[in-house]
């Protein structure tokens, strides 16, 4: 069987920041295989992530509490050559083992090499996402050099960052491992959806005539994973205060459905203005209006992922995470702004702060409001 008549299977990733890190994996795979058929096992959540993306050709998705026994019937349906398992959970292995799949690849890691053909041995050069001990992070506080070392290793080892561990998996398969910023698409259908939903309705209650020509900024000032990952409120409140002395603009504000009281308290204390789409839209609406966006000021999540794959300047704000790790990646063509301070417990991984909050009081809005008028 030659290289372009195979069937692949990629068992995607489970949350929307891991899964745009994946896309220069499976850019790589497209190049490697240009004629095969390559399909996406990814949950339903992420389904519209990867439409139309060149990489796919085919997506099978995960409904929400869909166990191994069905997932794997679907696949053994379509007869598949060989699976690439981007996960480490023991599951995602399990699954492509009772598929029937010959030839499966992931990494090795315990409970689940059984389940493998081939066990790939991680990265030398990787680097863990290590939670610190309120002990090591005092530790830290305490001694900062000790930080200030390992962060001048860390920034000497470019390769640390996430995609490449996905680059590396898919070098198993032949793939060059050659690092790429991540990439995602929308179409000009997507944008004439959103335009017709959100801003023509928009355009008429707003009380400016000039609201076509104003730049759309988007603002995502929530973080799911926990608060030591977000700025606090009234700092973004007052970044948005600050930029109208800098211009018109027509803030967008980003979340989910738990968002939604928040993004209407967000738009009171700014003094009116923000537009809360917070629960509103689908991930492929938010797709479209985030390439709308002149810029996306927001905490580590993941529309900052999307907006960055999308071609969006993205103003990230870090603080209880490495942008070394996971942080949007510039290219020759688009350059992002990272901003973290340079307290020494950072990153810590942690979901709350057992301190000071230093990592992110750190941090002013003077900063951060010249990041966003370098990026308009």
């Amino acid at each position: 069987m030659s290289s372009d008549q195979k069937r692949i299977l990629i068992r995607g990733v489970n949350w929307i920041g891991d899964a745009v890190m994946t896309t220069p994996a499976l850019i790589r795979l497209r190049e490697k295989f240009p004629g095969a058929h390559i399909t996406l096992l990814t949950p339903e959540k992420l389904r519209e992530l990867w439409t139309n993306h060149p990489a796919i050709d085919e997506i099978i998705s995960i409904a929400p509490g869909e166990n191994i026994f069905t997932i794997a019937k679907k696949l053994r349906a379509e007869s598949f050559d060989l699976a690439l398992v981007l996960p480490n959970s023991p599951r995602s292995a399990i699954e492509i083992f009772l598929a029937g799949i010959p030839k499966r690849i992931g990494y090795a890691r315990p409970w689940r090499n059984f389940f493998l053909t081939q066990a790939v041995t991680p990265r030398a050069d990787a680097v863990k996402m290590r939670k610190r001990s309120v002990g090591e992070i005092r530790k830290l506080v305490a001694q900062p050099e000790i930080q200030i070392a390992n962060r001048k290793s860390q920034a000497a080892n470019p390769s640390a960052h996430q995609i490449h561990d996905y680059l590396h998996l898919a070098a198993a398969l032949g793939a060059s491992p050659e690092p790429l910023a991540p990439q995602l698409f929308v179409t000009p259908e997507d944008i004439k959806i959103v335009d017709s939903r959100f801003l023509s309705p928009l355009r008429c209650g707003w009380d400016n005539a000039g609201f076509g020509t104003l730049p759309l900024m988007g603002i995502c000032p929530r973080a799911e994973y926990g608060p030591a990952k977000r700025w606090p409120i009234e700092n973004f409140v007052e970044v948005v205060r600050k930029m109208r002395e800098h211009g018109k603009f027509q803030w967008l504000l980003f979340g989910g459905k738990a968002d939604i009281e928040f993004g209407w308290e967000f738009n009171r204390l700014v003094g009116g203005g923000v537009c809360s789409l917070a629960g509103k839209t689908s991930l492929r609406e938010l797709m479209a209006l985030l390439k709308l966006c002149r810029v996306l000021l927001t905490n580590d999540t993941g529309p900052m992922h999307v907006a960055a794959a999308l071609g969006t300047p993205v103003v990230a704000i870090f603080g209880s995470t490495s942008p070394e790790l996971t942080g949007p990646i510039s290219s020759n063509e688009l350059r992002h702004q990272i901003l973290k301070s340079d307290a020494p417990c950072s990153p810590c991984f942690l979901r709350e702060c057992p301190i000071d909050f230093r990592c992110m009081n750190g941090i002013s809005v003077e900063r951060v409001v010249e990041a966003v008028l370098q990026s308009v």
